[in-house]
């Protein structure tokens, strides 16, 4: 089947911000796909919250969404870009979720949005898991037995029928986020709490365990016309019960026998058939030891975690393969890109051995527990290739960047062989190395394999290990990954080494090569300090190459990312980042230099090593890099510039950094010197906080000094600059929220800077200048200050790309990767259209926000620091600050409750600044809760705060029992630091991230957090961007501001303007204090249906169907500004064409009568969920009050109660009431009424998206028709309402509600946005 040609425009969605559990494989995965789509000819539509993408790059797409990636904002997308198709299989656990929420609200029928690839009956069979064991029956397939429960006590009631232990796993959650293997009831009981609060839809699978098992995968392929493939087996090192993610993973499978492996491989595709899957599918199998008895775990109906590996492995792009199956090819029919010979029909065949090892957090986290279970807790992965799987293995762990080249870990030789054989009954992430420490000193494979069910066949192997000795001098040679066992040769050159071949399949490469030739290195694993964003820097960097006519060489060891796609470089080296793995490409490569600026900390710190071995470093020289990292060259450089830097002292003991500190005045920064992610770096605010630090740090051999610094407590500005020996160009400069003490990665940092005037940034360009210019920077260059009490302090600098190198490159439009690599070689920024200075600062404001792992993480204190945190970061933009902060919050995953309660506990140095942050957010209507001293000291300023006990004061009501009762909606949790994961605030912190409450531990991202919530942004009504059409200078925007009975309205006339988002300019310019002011905004657009049409936004941002006062502006706007010049008009509105009769004087518009339309009384259409077939004086109790109420609909739905004393209501305290009641699923406009006389009424009301306002002309006749039908007035009769703002004459006839009144224009104006 060729390409279906009624797909013309495709909705890909991505994966989100890296987390534990979701990296960077879905970028690879989503650039894939668009590469497909483009070839194809298909018009793609992107959206992504993660801004260190490749994926979300001008070219990937046509149109890019860097927005949330929630259910509200990918719906307004839909309806923004009405795609006819959705591609649901490559944005990980995420996007298909995301896929099944769409199609559950109905938003894909009504659009008429199709999914490609799999249906949504094939996902839901395997996402649910009733319908997956029901069709796994049918078929003869085994599961293991489990119950889906809702409640702990279902959890426990089938444990107990079935017997401990069992494992608990949380519906849609990720990396096994909240579940874990209970072996008694209250362990269940409390992993069944957990689960259920993180799981979306507080369910949670319940199964037996069959830990012990062996845990086997495999990767299959099927298309519509029932060709189905195996991909690749895969098989985990370690048995079931630790979670695949933190498993070391071999592929192929190695330990089965042939019965086995066909056995399992047929149970794959009958399953893929059986679902009826179209695409990617990974099966997940668990395989008794001692019998061929198995059951099938799950199948994810999508690329997986797991794909990326395979395809790597195998050199068989499976998600590229998986999109052309989406859009009607069939296997058959797509070529395989690595041989160029044979089709994807044809299964892939391995003569070598992958081996996938993962890389874990705990060298950030030294508190956190290391045992390893069902939550996966790796933040990344290297993959090693080889014939056999001893040396696969040893690469593997050369390559993590654990600081190991061998499997002997220096600290296990020192413990007893007692200690040995206790460590041996833990699985922790060194149970690879205490199995070796095990074998080395003499343990035996059946021993081993009893305690720890890690199968002989790998025993085996690490036995081997012990008995090989290193060959020095040996140079491995190159074969090429060939997807076919060689049968059918290679074209595409992607290669790995090994140690005992004779024939190098590199070299007909090179040989060929007539190109100068450039090595690029890649960044290794992720890392807390360390994610995606330098992968896209070095996939940048080769494309700039290859275009400049160089032949570009990739060396990498992440099976995850962009990089290491096998048609990216001219020649991939799947290799480990180590000097020697290195210098042996180089050596037959000869490269003319080699790149080390893109690779993060991974390529940077082999520049000194590579270049004292004679290779030519490109950019930037060695020296100059080891300026930056060496602190006592670095603090001479700026001294003799005259850069100010905070004085700091190196140590080496104990008592140094005591005197240091009393030299420099608590409080001071400890550091270790060269290190990534601010790893071990603390504040200390007194002598014993560095004794305890200095004790830690010592235990370690420690070669460099301490770093003692004196902490400045200021405003962070960060610099991202490019420099070509002469001119500098400053890209951007961005602001953090958080003052210093916080790392840069987990701050908020916000492009353009706030508190930065034209003077300050003159003076940060020139400081940045003179230090390019100084260490003779050749590319990127990132740089750090504090600036305190007006003085710019220089606090570090990496003269490399950044993390902050992509989201300022798509927000700015500056190239940033490709400009520095230009004039790395030589170049000019001057001949590449660019001037030294600050670049041109667009209108926009983008606010990075980091992303945290933390619920994966137990035992580990969650307040920020210095020492890098999270996993990863999303990026908000918008029109303003407010905007841009809350979309980046959204996309972090805060859910923006306005309501609920917020539990404060501040150190004393913080209770003056949590003033008027408390101010906020009793003024967004939360109840506040302190512990006693915060709660002591709000009492003494005013504010009504409950007081609740620390833990250790009370086993009852206590902060821990208040965060379970789900009252907390926030926490502000900014006491010091803990290393005791028993202490009372690390305790709190630890329970609200177990329960998804966030907790902020920064006073000034408290701050920037509650300004947020009282911005009325909501995710309705913010500006959906699309980075590939930013406008480049802020737009000046006409209008018209009118006004009929006090309802003033901002009027665009939209004949031949379009603009994005109105719902967004409704909040920015209807704001009485910062914008215009109105209670909304008006758009007079063409219609092909009536004279004109209108759409109304109120000041929430939400639509209005109807609008009786502003279609009588309209009407005037259109007659006095000669666009519609007759005196009876049509106007199109949501609710219909209304029909206006025009009255003029002196030639303008004076009054206006409106054909409302009928008034439409049957619940089901106004909606209101009451029975019956009209709501006439019905009964409602409503915050504890009775009322009558009325229910009419005049185009937008409308809520009526008559009162005897109008001007004594509290409408700010009872319209909300009304308007989110749940009996009104739209919201209700709610007008209260009191009845002066026969056919005269006088009207408040609250509208909703609006609050109070001064008149409402639906309002005003759905005030009428009530007052009619409850016999306080007449019908074809003129009723006179009086507003807070003017009067209107209403009259009811059976045939429709007719509106007078005035209209009149308030002014013109332009306004910028």
């Amino acid at each position: 089947m060729p390409l279906d040609k009624t797909i013309k425009k495709v909705l890909v969605i991505g994966s989100g911000p890296i987390v534990i559990g979701q990296a960077a494989e879905f970028d690879y995965a989503g650039t894939q796909a668009c590469r497909v789509l483009r070839d194809a000819g298909i018009e793609i539509v992107l959206v992504n919250s993660n801004p260190a993408t490749i994926m979300t790059d001008k070219h990937i797409a046509d149109r890019i969404y860097l927005e949330p990636l929630t259910l509200t904002t990918v719906k307004r997308i839909i309806e923004k870009e009405r795609p006819d198709s959705i591609l649901s299989g490559l944005g990980g656990q995420i996007g298909l979720t995301l896929c099944m929420q769409l199609a559950r609200d109905g938003i894909l029928d009504r659009m008429n949005v199709r999914i490609l690839g799999s249906s949504l009956s094939a996902i839901a069979k395997a996402e649910d898991r009733q319908l997956f064991k029901e069709t796994m029956q049918q078929i003869g397939q085994p599961v293991i037995p489990s119950v889906k429960a809702y409640d702990p006590e279902t959890a426990v009631d089938f444990a107990e029928e079935i017997g401990y232990p069992v494992v608990v796993r949380p519906a849609y959650t990720l990396g096994g986020s909240g579940g874990g293997i209970a072996h008694n009831r209250q362990e269940l009981w409390n992993i069944a709490q957990v689960g259920l609060s993180l799981s979306p839809i507080r369910q949670i699978l319940v199964e037996k365990s069959v830990t012990g098992w062996k845990e086997i995968e495999f990767e299959v392929m099927r298309d519509r016309a029932g060709n189905a493939i195996t991909v690749c087996s895969m098989e985990n090192f370690d048995p079931v019960g630790i979670h695949t993610g933190d498993s070391i993973v071999i592929a192929p499978a190695v330990t089965l026998s042939d019965k086995e492996y066909q056995m399992l491989r047929t149970a794959a595709l009958k399953i893929i058939h059986a679902l009826e899957i179209e695409g990617g599918c990974n099966c997940q199998f668990a395989l008794d030891p001692d019998s061929f008895e198995y059951a099938v775990i799950e199948v994810n109906p999508r690329v997986s975690r797991s794909s990326a590996l395979a395809s790597k492995a195998t050199g068989y792009p499976i998600a590229k393969v998986a999109t052309k199956i989406a859009i009607g090819y069939t296997l058959d029919e797509i070529l395989n890109e690595v041989t160029g010979s044979n089709y994807a029909a044809f299964e892939p065949a391995l003569d070598y051995v992958a081996v996938k090892f993962p890389r874990w957090p705990f060298d950030k986290f030294v508190s956190a527990n290391r045992e390893l279970g069902t939550q996966m807790k790796a933040t990344g992965e290297v993959m090693a290739i080889a014939d056999t799987f001893e040396e696969a293995l040893l690469k593997a762990v050369r390559g993590a960047e654990i600081g190991m080249d061998s499997l002997e870990l220096p600290h296990l030789k020192q413990k007893s062989d007692q200690e040995i054989y206790a460590l041996l009954h833990k699985a922790t992430d060194e149970r690879l190395f205490v199995l070796y420490e095990a074998i080395r000193r003499g343990m035996s494979i059946d021993e081993l394999y009893r305690i720890t069910k890690v199968d002989k066949w790998f025993l085996h192997n690490l036995q081997k290990l012990t008995d090989i000795k290193p060959e020095d001098g040996k140079r491995p040679v190159y074969k090429m990954v060939d997807t076919c066992g060689g049968e059918f040769a290679a074209k595409t050159p992607y290669f790995y080494s090994i140690l005992n071949g004779t024939e190098n399949e590199a070299l007909q490469f090179i040989e060929k090569s007539s190109k100068p030739r450039i090595v690029v290195l890649g960044s290794g694993p992720i890392r807390i300090g360390q994610g995606i964003e330098f992968d896209y820097a070095c996939v940048h960097c080769v494309w700039a190459l290859k275009k400049l006519g160089y032949e570009v060489i990739v060396i990498n060891n992440n099976p995850e990312t962009v990089s290491t796609d096998f048609d990216i470089a001219d020649r991939l080296y799947f290799e480990p980042l180590c000097l020697d793995d290195v210098m042996n490409i180089i050596e037959i490569e000869k490269p003319v230099g080699v790149v080390t600026a893109f690779g993060g900390g991974t390529a940077i710190k082999l520049a000194k090593k590579l270049h004292e071995r004679g290779v030519p470093i490109i950019g930037t020289s060695a020296d100059s890099i080891d300026i930056c990292e060496d602190r006592e060259r670095f603090d001479a450089l700026l001294a003799s510039l005259n850069i100010p830097r905070p004085q700091g002292l190196g140590v080496m003991t104990t008592e140094e950094a005591l005197k240091a500190a009393e030299k420099l005045g608590y409080p001071v920064l400890l550091r270790p010197s060269y290190v990534l992610g601010g790893q071990n770096m603390i504040i200390a605010f007194e002598p014993e906080g560095i004794r305890e630090y200095m004790g830690i740090i010592l235990r370690q051999k420690q070669e460099n000094p301490v770093l003692v610094d004196k902490y400045l407590s200021g405003k962070e500005i960060e610099v991202d600059a490019i420099c070509d020996g002469v001119d500098v160009l400053i890209p951007g400069i961005m602001e953090h929220i958080e003052r210093t003490g916080i790392h840069s990665g987990d701050s908020i940092a916000v492009y353009p800077a706030l508190n930065v005037d034209d003077e300050l940034a003159e003076r940060i360009f020139e400081v940045t200048r003179k230090l390019c210019l100084a260490l003779n920077v050749k590319g990127l260059i990132n740089i750090q200050y504090v600036l305190y009490q007006d003085e710019i302090y220089v606090l570090e600098a990496n003269p490399r790309a950044s993390r902050t190198v992509p989201y300022l490159s798509k927000v700015t439009g500056v190239p940033m990767c490709e400009l520095a690599t230009r004039v790395s070689l030589g170049e000019r920024l001057s001949d590449l259209g660019y001037s030294s200075g600050i670049a041109k600062i667009p209108p926009y404001t983008a606010v990075k926000v980091p992303v945290f792992s933390f619920a994966k993480l137990a035992d580990v204190d969650t307040r920020l620091g210095p020492e890098m945190k999270s996993t990863g970061e999303v990026l908000g933009i918008g029109k303003n600050l407010q905007e841009a902060l809350f979309k980046g919050l959204v996309a972090a995953g805060y859910k923006m409750q306005r309501g609920g309660g917020v539990l404060i506990t501040v150190r004393d140095s913080d209770k003056p600044e949590i003033i008027p942050i408390a101010a906020k957010l009793a003024a967004c209507g939360f109840k506040l809760y302190a512990t006693r001293g915060t709660a002591n000291f709000l009492n003494t300023k005013g504010f009504a705060v409950q007081t609740v006990e620390k833990i250790h004061q009370s086993d009852g009501n206590n902060t821990a029992s208040l965060l379970e009762s789900g009252k907390i909606s926030y926490i502000i949790s900014t006491s010091s630091e803990g290393k005791d994961p028993a202490s009372d605030d690390v305790s709190i912190r630890s329970k609200a991230s177990v329960l998804g409450i966030p907790c902020l531990t920064a006073i000034d991202t408290a701050n920037a957090l509650a300004d947020c919530l009282l911005s009325g942004y909501s995710e309705n009504n913010t500006e959906l961007i699309d980075i590939n059409n930013l406008r480049d200078k802020r737009l000046e925007l006409k209008f018209t501001k009118m006004q009929d009975c006090g309802n003033d309205y901002i009027y665009i006339n939209c004949f031949d303007l379009e603009l994005n988002s109105p719902e967004s300019l409704s909040v920015l310019l209807s704001d009485r204090h910062y914008g215009v002011g109105g209670d909304g905004i008006v758009l007079i657009m063409r219609s092909s249906v009536a004279d004109a049409k209108m759409r109304m936004f109120n000041r929430d941002g939400s639509e209005g169907m109807m609008s009786g006062n502003a279609i009588r502006c309209v009407a005037k706007y259109l007659y006095d500004n000669g666009i519609v010049r007759k005196k009876e008009m049509s106007v199109e509105t949501l609710a219909g064409i209304r029909h206006l009769t025009l009255s003029t004087k002196n030639g303008q518009v004076a009054e206006v009568r409106v054909n409302m339309g009928r008034a439409e009384l049957r619940p089901e259409l106004i909606p209101v969920k009451l029975p019956g077939d009209r709501i006439v004086a019905h009964p409602l109790t409503i915050g504890g009050r009775e009322y009558a109420i009325t229910c009419v609909s005049m185009g937008n739905p409308h809520c009526v109660v008559f009162c005897d004393d109008l001007d004594k209501l509290n409408l700010a305290e009872i319209g909300p009431l009304f308007e989110n009641n749940e009996l009104f699923p739209d919201r209700v406009n709610t007008e209260f009424v009191e009845v002066m006389g026969r056919n005269q009424l006088r009207m408040r009301v609250w509208e909703r998206g609006n609050g109070e306002t001064l008149a409402c002309g639906t309002g005003a006749c759905a005030s009428a028709v009530a007052a009619v039908l409850c016999g306080y007035a007449d019908k074809d009769t003129d009723i006179k309402v009086r507003l807070l703002g003017g009067e209107l004459t209403i009259r009811y006839t059976d045939d429709a509600v007719f509106m007078i009144g005035e209209c009149s224009k308030v002014f013109d104006g332009i306004v910028e946005i």
